[in-house]
């Protein structure tokens, strides 16, 4: 095969991808921009969702190519019997089967995990669904609010007025792709000392639970109940909180621990608000309305300059533009681009993981359906 990773620690795995939409596919991203060789499986009549999802960059979807690069592809009609057959010959010279269907597709399939162990027994199957392989919510649809609701994630997050929706997939990204990403790595090192492969259920539901530990904690070892805007860190602090400036932009001001309110009251010109750090619940929406009512007095960036000698955690609420224009996220290399001759050069988010002996980047752009069919040829 012409293209394989050249760097990174994950040189030498290889992983078949066959996931869709976001959870899998920027998981094996991640492990493919890491030096792991990640070949995505496709059927000819029903390749991935996220392809064809506006807006597009010359033939491919923006959202398909930001997560799927540094991988091969190729096309297989995995409910003949020639498909089934060049996918266990390629399972027999992999690491790991990734993928993202409901409990029971690959069974009915043929190509499911006990089916691919009797080709190969130390086969690792890693399987990204919304609420696992077993429990009542095993056979339901959701998408990411659906797990973050059932998570109690969504119960927490917004104001007393209302739950608000996470400018991110929360659920997919961090109960889906990271999760995938440990479990693949954690079932290596396991095969490691045992010489087995085993199945692996990642349910994104479970996995975005521990987001909430704390919070758990308290509530099931208290009588504690918390609603929205109460915890301490989701709304319930003056001096945790975020603020809007007299140019209609943000700060967020983060001054948790006594000696950074302590700077935060000499930045605004009230050293006698020191005591004032844990008012009695009552007084909490005074101090928030009284530290509304200063901040709106300067802009966003006039308050990140004069806050800067403080050292009072106190930072600007950025958006994508500004972020993209970060002196410090381009100078940690976060943004990385990559050129693929159909549809040119596309900037993206970098692996965020520095190595110092096996330093890793992305290897390629998102390929094309079926781009290295010629990988099939090898296969008798």
């Amino acid at each position: 095969m012409s293209r394989k990773p050249q760097q990174g620690p994950l040189q030498g795995i290889r992983i078949l991808d066959l996931s869709r939409l976001l959870p899998g596919p920027l998981a094996t991203q991640l492990m493919a921009d890491l030096g792991a060789e990640v070949i995505k499986i496709e059927d000819t009549k029903a390749p991935d969702y996220n392809r064809f999802f506006p807006p597009m960059k010359g033939s491919q979807s923006l959202n398909y190519i930001s997560i799927n690069r540094s991988k091969l592809s190729i096309t297989l009609d995995l409910k003949s019997e020639e498909g089934k057959h060049k996918f266990f010959e390629l399972v027999k010279t992999a690491d790991i089967v990734v993928d993202s269907f409901r409990p029971g597709v690959l069974q009915k399939m043929g190509i499911d995990y006990d089916a691919a162990k009797q080709q190969n027994e130390k086969i690792i199957y890693v399987a990204v669904t919304g609420y696992g392989y077993t429990g009542a919510y095993k056979d339901k649809a959701g998408h990411d609010m659906n797990y973050l609701g059932y998570s109690g994630i969504l119960g927490l997050t917004g104001d007393k007025e209302k739950p608000i929706i996470p400018a991110c997939q929360v659920a997919d990204v961090a109960g889906g792709s990271y999760p995938a990403v440990v479990a693949c790595l954690s079932a290596l090192w396991a095969r490691e000392r045992t010489g087995k492969g085993q199945f692996v259920d990642v349910a994104m539901t479970d996995c975005v639970m521990p987001l909430l530990s704390m919070q758990f904690g308290e509530s099931l070892n208290t009588e504690i109940r918390h609603k929205r805007g109460e915890p301490m860190l989701s709304g319930g602090m003056a001096n945790y909180h975020l603020y809007r400036c007299s140019d209609d932009k943000w700060i967020a001001l983060g001054s948790l621990e006594p000696k950074f309110w302590q700077g935060v009251c000499l930045l605004i010109g009230k050293p006698d608000w020191m005591p004032r750090m844990m008012p009695i619940p009552e007084e909490v929406e005074i101090l928030k309305n009284d530290l509304q009512e200063i901040f709106n007095t300067k802009t966003r960036d006039e308050w990140v300059a004069l806050a800067a000698p403080f050292d009072v955690c106190l930072t600007p609420i950025l958006d994508l533009e500004e972020v993209a224009n970060d002196v410090h996220l381009n100078e940690r290399e976060m943004f990385f681009e990559v050129e693929h001759p159909d549809y040119g050069k596309v900037i993206g988010i970098n692996q965020p993981f520095k190595f110092s002996e096996t330093p890793a980047k992305p290897s390629w752009g998102a390929p094309l359906m079926g781009e290295d069919n010629a990988l099939l040829k090898e296969i008798k």
